[in-house]
């Protein structure tokens, strides 16, 4: 089943300097995507306050999940509900998505975060206080209120991390101590310890989250966030392949393109289409 498209220009949990370019990206891959399947959710313009969290921009974030939270039950109500790609903006619109799959899959749903970070800090242990490097630690229920899901919506058993390479200390503490599986960038070229790392976690649906800086910055130069030695566009694709033929995809995300300008964006669109021709096949 093809997927809708809900685009979210969210550029509130980003630390780059690049962040408003995230606005850009958005756009610039909603312009290559079907119209009368794609809805766009308004991001306020301000940046927002933390409101005492400790999360930089916190009430921006939380008005932009309540409201990206909407639109994706739209789009999956019903007896034979579509699943949704959303595209960020930053890689923190995966937590309203990921909540929406779950609650549509509650007891085998699987995530895999492929990004170059983990994104497992909290409020106490980021080094920034921006929410892209924690939003896979509030889906795993440790966040503020309004920004982290119920405990055990999905437990560190069923994630999946790929190509993970720049990870601070205490998310290197809390993937060791919760068994977090993990593959490394240069092993996804062969798609067969992700698929079995998925299939380990006994989820027959998955949640496909791609964080372009997962990428290579040889193949993708509109990175907010850009890590050396990471995955390759062909590989990547394959890797999608693999999980989709094997496993139901219940919703995806593509985050994190933040081109130099609109008229660079351009040069970077044909990686990420075939990435989404992937996620939608």
């Amino acid at each position: 089943m093809s997927p809708r498209f809900v685009v979210v220009p969210q550029w509130q949990g980003s630390a780059s300097a690049r962040a408003m370019r995230l606005i850009d990206g958005a756009e610039a891959i909603r312009g290559d995507l079907p119209a009368s399947r794609t809805r766009v959710v308004d991001v306020p313009a301000e940046a927002g306050d933390g409101q005492g969290t400790g999360v930089q921009r916190f009430s921006a974030l939380a008005t932009t999940r309540e409201r990206l939270a909407a639109e994706l039950a739209a789009a999956s109500a019903g007896d034979d509900p579509d699943w949704v790609l959303t595209v960020g903006g930053d890689c923190g619109v995966s937590l309203a998505a990921v909540e929406n799959a779950a609650a549509r899959h509650p007891d085998d749903l699987a995530v895999v975060w492929f990004d170059a970070h983990p994104d497992l800090n909290t409020a106490a242990s980021s080094p920034s206080g921006v929410f892209g490097g924690m939003v896979l630690r509030a889906i795993l229920g440790d966040g503020c209120d309004g920004l982290a899901l119920r405990e055990g919506t999905v437990p560190p058993s069923r994630v999946v991390l790929a190509g993970a390479r720049d990870i601070d200390p205490g998310e290197e503490e809390f993937i060791a101590g919760h068994g977090i599986r993990c593959i490394e960038a240069g092993d996804v070229s062969t798609p067969d310890a992700l698929v079995e790392a998925v299939r380990a976690t006994g989820a027959r649906h998955v949640y496909v989250h791609v964080d372009l800086d997962v990428l290579d910055p040889a193949d993708v130069a509109g990175l907010a966030n850009p890590v050396p030695f990471g995955i390759r566009v062909p590989d990547l694709v394959a890797a999608i392949t693999a999980l989709t033929q094997e496993f139901r995809v219940a919703g995806a995300t593509l985050a994190g393109f933040s081109p130099a300008s609109p008229d660079a964006a351009d040069d970077d669109l044909p990686a990420i289409l075939r990435l989404i021709g992937a996620l939608a096949r």
